[in-house]
């Protein structure tokens, strides 16, 4: 019989937490209402060699910090999960600050709700996350995944698929310190530190305080290239190039305060985190394997070769001469992807609290904040001349003092182009071209709330009923500012002191402000009834979109026309470009600087049960409803088309996952099969284009997702850990998607108009591995242990018609530029630690030593599914073997 434990605030209680199935959720609300301790089965919960199957309804698994810290120190949490059944991860480089590509069950990183101490950290507009951006993993006490659903009471419109929870460690009892410093290929260099302040009241308050800085060359994209030896001046060239590529720096800081209240297990911690990232992008190249245009440095196909992926850019052409009353041509420097900064400024304030308000009687109360700044670099041209908006005579007539006064000619973001009708380089002329940094700035203040209350009815017998909330205020521009002559920015955020125009307004490429507000309402009830435990809840969701325009929009693909507070020059494009194409022969008014609320309310059950066979075997069963509403992307699309039309107001996504399977756990074993099945309703999918920034939607319909996970970790003896785990994975979408419509009568095409669909039925997404497995093997001798990993990621198919990318290749038409599949590729890591404590330094002192990709495979590294299979996707070359080694020092 389950018996429901109390925790003391003593050092034995919280220990036995710290493992225990609580730990296993999101909220303070979710892990007080899990709260069991099996008396019996104590070595159960704690997992084999860091990896533990939990006691859940759910299809649900385990990392605790002994299997994290033995990956590369300060390593992103989404690859080190990559681990795990049903999860795949490709890391864009080997130490976790570029980003990746990641998917569990199919479910792209835009579904998956990811909770750092509770707090969600997808982001409020599109739902992405940013693995570069996570919290240190020494901090990190474990990660759990839900593989196919999400907690009841999630506080996110991204809650479609699985759920990642990680939660930071708890300050330490006693006073401590512990330093790692990491060095390693590509220039790594790392450093963490971090201090237990220990009980420091009579009230038993407790903190940590740490800080982490690293930096490393981008691991592609500044490599000499023979091409270099035919140019003078090699080491100059060389030196430029890695100036204009820069490298990644990352910062970051955390603390806590832990203050237990009476002996209930009761308690307040407030903690905050700031993350600071500066960086390059690099590594993104055409999924092709013919080369269209001949290059010398940046490929425009996917490496054939090892030695291929480490291309340089091209030199870029420097006019720095202003010359007067001559037309000068902007710079080349600062165009190419690998030159394109990525900053990030990300922090965090967290409550987590519990108050026994009587016997049986909980409050939990978890508030938070969180800030973002951050944008993806690249740069324009930014015009000296006003723009011609009626398009009639071309720019040329604005060029004169004459002209330029007319009503047609206007200053403004248009076309994807920046007119200031000012000087910009102080030639005195206005016949220049001149390179801007020009990024898409987002920033974003955040606050939510999750609350319950938990009410014991009897010993088996629990219900308790809890609000969410959240409102992001979610501000996007894309301001301009100068760069340096090589290329790099003055500043990379131009928001800091954005250029303007000759009448004093700030030129934007995109100009909108959203507020994304959820209120959620919710209850639970648990049952358990000797062997069997039932769990039956659900919360009703409502969630309020406020968007607001400030430009007209030209295309359906989200392109704005933006005019700042130069009202003048907005009436006038609107008077000359009164209509767009919605369709063949078909029109619609320009949508002009708006404002559209959209809200959707919806109920997600979610009921699960877990039934004993015996003392060590558990068959379980989860039924969940999920929901995503439309991003703001795809919001703001749709504002090309008048607010009235259906394709103005995009459908929520919805998801039904049905889990089942077995686990098996004593302290020696865990392991964990199971199956599961997701019907996907209005399943949308995007496309992101690094060059012009902008999302393609499809809506694929309905898609049925179906597979099988397992999992055994084992220790046959005390010294060896053996870890192993699979999936399998079929996606079937159930209709052809309309791609487009005739413009012309031709043998595919009866008639104008007639709608052109992509043949999807039948076939499997796009960008998910069909199956995964791996594991990893781990053994001590003396004061020496040694582990290896691996992990087999199945092939890819690059569109959704699951065909091969046709493409005009040099005058060929319907050649083959990449087959169907990206192919399947095996990673081995190995990692190796000695203990000092031999040489009087303790058992918290120790050297690691960390290989990963140790055969140097090249592979294909994360891109996203597309429907076309005549257009090539963007991908990430796969992160090459680096090595890296750490002192860790602990006392």
């Amino acid at each position: 019989m389950k018996i429901r434990y109390q925790l003391a605030a003593s050092a034995v209680a919280l220990t036995i937490c710290s493992f225990s199935s609580a730990a296993f959720a999101q909220s303070t609300g979710s892990q007080d209402f899990e709260e069991e301790i099996v008396v019996s089965g104590t070595r159960a919960n704690s997992g084999v060699g860091g990896v533990v199957a939990p006691d859940s309804t759910k299809a649900k698994a385990v990392l605790t910090q002994e299997f994290i810290e033995r990956q590369v120190p300060g390593q992103t949490v989404n690859d080190i999960i990559n681990q795990l059944p049903g999860v795949s991860f490709q890391n864009n480089d080997p130490f976790g600050s570029a980003g990746g590509k990641l998917t569990i069950r199919g479910f792209d990183n835009t579904r998956i709700n990811q909770t750092f101490d509770g707090v969600p950290l997808n982001d409020s507009g599109n739902y992405a996350l940013y693995s570069s951006q996570q919290l240190d993993s020494e901090l990190i006490e474990q990660v759990n995944v839900n593989l196919g659903s999400t907690d009841v009471d999630s506080p996110t419109a991204a809650a479609s698929g699985s759920t990642i929870n990680y939660r930071t460690r708890t300050p330490g009892e006693d006073f401590g310190v512990k330093m790692v410093g990491s060095a390693g290929d590509f220039s790594f260099f790392r450093i963490f530190g971090m201090v237990d302040t220990g009980v420091f009241t009579p009230w038993g308050t407790k903190a940590f305080f740490s800080a982490s800085s690293s930096t490393n060359d981008t691991v592609f994209g500044n490599q000499d290239r023979p091409a270099f030896d035919a140019v003078a001046g090699v080491s100059a060239a060389r030196a430029a190039i890695r100036s204009r590529t820069g490298g990644i720096n990352k910062q970051q800081y955390n603390a806590k305060i832990y203050q237990p209240i009476g002996g209930d297990g009761d308690f307040i911690t407030v903690a905050g985190h700031y993350n600071q990232n500066r960086n390059n992008f690099f590594g993104s190249v055409p999924l092709r394997n013919v080369q269209s245009v001949a290059t010398n440095f940046v490929p425009n196909i996917f490496p054939q070769s090892r030695a291929d992926r480490d291309y340089g850019i091209a030199i870029c052409q420097t006019n720095s001469d202003a010359r007067p009353n001559l037309a000068d041509i902007a710079n080349t420097c600062g165009s190419a992807f690998d030159e394109r900064f990525n900053p990030s400024n990300t922090g965090n304030i967290r409550v987590n609290s519990k108050f026994t308000i009587a016997e049986g009687l909980v409050l939990t109360i978890d508030p938070s904040f969180q800030y973002v700044k951050a944008n993806g670099g690249g740069t324009v041209v930014g015009q000296e001349v006003r723009r011609d908006v009626n398009g009639s005579g071309g720019n040329a007539n604005c060029n004169t003092t004459a002209n330029g006064a007319a009503v047609s000619c206007q200053t403004g973001y248009i076309g994807g182009v920046p007119y200031f009708g000012r000087d910009l380089n102080g030639d005195g002329d206005l016949l220049d071209t001149v390179r801007v940094l020009a990024p898409s700035q987002t920033q974003t203040n955040r606050y939510g709330l999750i609350a319950g209350v938990r009410y014991d009815i009897n010993e088996s017998n629990t219900i308790r009923a809890f609000y969410s909330y959240e409102r992001a205020r979610h501000r996007q521009t894309g301001e301009t500012n100068f760069i340096n002559s090589d290329g790099s920015p003055l500043d990379v955020f131009p928001i800091n002191d954005p250029l303007a125009d000759v009448g004093s307004n700030v030129l934007q490429k995109r100009d909108r402000r959203s507020i994304a507000l959820l209120n959620l309402f919710g209850a639970e009830y648990r049952g358990e009834f000797d062997a069997l435990t039932i769990q039956v809840g659900g919360s009703y969701k409502m969630f309020k979109r406020d968007l607001t325009n400030n430009c007209a929009t030209s295309s359906v693909t989200g392109f704005v026309e933006c005019f700042g507070t130069n009202t003048s020059g907005l009436a006038a494009y609107l008077a000359v470009n009164p209509t767009v194409t919605v369709g063949p022969g078909v029109t619609a008014p320009l949508q002009g600087p708006q404002q559209r609320i959209r809200k959707y309310n919806k109920f997600t059950p979610n009921v699960g049960l877990t039934f004993d066979v015996n003392a060590d075997t558990t068959v379980f069963a989860n039924y969940s409803k999920g929901v995503q509403v439309p991003g703001t992307d795809n919001l703001y699309n749709a504002f090309f088309f008048p607010d009235a039309t259906p394709s103005a107001r995009p459908t929520p996504e919805t998801t039904d996952n049905f889990d089942a399977g077995l686990r098996f756990r004593t302290g020696t074993l865990q392991a964990q099969l199971g199956g599961w099945y997701t019907i996907f309703n209005d399943r949308l999918a995007s496309s992101f284009d690094p060059e012009t920034e902008r999302n393609v939607y499809r809506n694929l319909g309905r898609v049925d997702k179906y597979g099988i996970d397992a999992s055994i970790s084992v220790k046959p003896i005390p010294e060896v850990t053996l870890y192993t785990f699979a999936s399998y994975l079929k996606s079937d979408i159930k209709d052809n998607v309309q791609n487009g419509v005739c413009t012309a009568v031709s043998a595919t095409c009866a008639a104008v108009g007639n709608p052109i669909f992509a043949l999807t039925a039948g076939k499997r997404e796009s960008g998910s591995p069909t199956y995964t497995f791996g594991g990893r093997a781990q053994a001590q001798l003396g004061p020496l242990e040694l582990g290896v990993q691996v992990k087999r990621t199945g092939p890819r198919y690059v569109n959704d018609q699951n065909t091969p990318i046709f493409q005009t290749v040099n005058g060929v038409a319907n050649t083959i530029a990449y087959g169907a599949k990206a192919p399947a590729y095996t990673l081995v890591d190995l990692d190796a630690r000695i203990s000092l404590d031999w040489a009087g330094l303790g058992d918290k002192t120790y050297f690691q030593f960390n290989v990963s990709n140790l055969f140097d495979k090249l592979y294909v590294g994360g891109f996203d599914g597309q429907l076309a299979n005549n257009s090539v996707p963007n991908v990430n070359i796969g992160s090459p073997r680096t090595l890296i080694g750490s002192l860790v020092v602990g006392f």
